[in-house]
């Protein structure tokens, strides 16, 4: 927690107690959502490694990748793989992956709800699910117009969380350019 907190730019966060509840304790109140789903997971928009280092750690089984647009972060996180051999670190944008290759996708305030289910859905396989950790002000009617587009469905979901299907294959043209989906949203 000391190397997140001592990174520039990883967290806002300079409370150790404030960070362990927002890095580690609000991530894992997302374990058994992801516990109940099957296969390879990836956390979208790592960051700091929030929510992935956690399930990794947490799901030694399960094969997590943390997904990073920074490199600066990326490199960051790439540290952690020494520690957790189920976890591996790409490089990259969301837009610009290959498409339904994951069974879970995870995004800890990565972007509006709307934004990161169109950035997480066409990375799942058909039969899989997004789990997006939320605010009161979600608006999960839009999530769902969202997700309605790029092949999914906004399914039942405990407070705190969006829990999207994959319901069909990635439609063509998603995903959309990068940037695109920030700056026209779907919903």
């Amino acid at each position: 927690m000391a190397a997140v907190l001592a990174t520039p730019g990883l967290t806002a966060l300079k409370d150790p107690v404030e960070a362990r509840r927002v890095l580690f304790e609000d991530a894992l109140a997302g374990l058994d959502l992801v516990r109940g789903l099957d296969g390879p997971i990836v956390d979208v928009g790592s960051g700091g490694g929030t929510p992935g280092i956690p399930l990794a750690a947490s799901l030694p089984d399960r094969a997590v990748t943390l997904l990073e647009a920074e490199r600066r972060k990326a490199e960051f996180l790439e540290r952690w793989t020494a520690e957790l051999p189920n976890l591996s670190v790409i490089w990259g944008r969301a837009e610009t992956q290959v498409t339904d290759c994951y069974e879970v996708a995870v995004a800890k305030a990565l972007a509006h709800p709307p934004v990161a289910a169109e950035w997480c859905l066409p990375l799942v396989k058909e039969g899989g699910a997004v789990i997006l950790w939320v605010g009161p002000s979600a608006e999960p009617d839009r999530v769902a117009r969202a997700a309605e587009r790029v092949g999914g469905e906004l399914a039942e979901s405990p407070p705190g969380f969006l829990v999207l299907r994959k319901t069909g294959p990635t439609p063509p043209g998603f995903p959309r350019r990068p940037g695109l989906a920030r700056k026209r949203p779907l919903a």
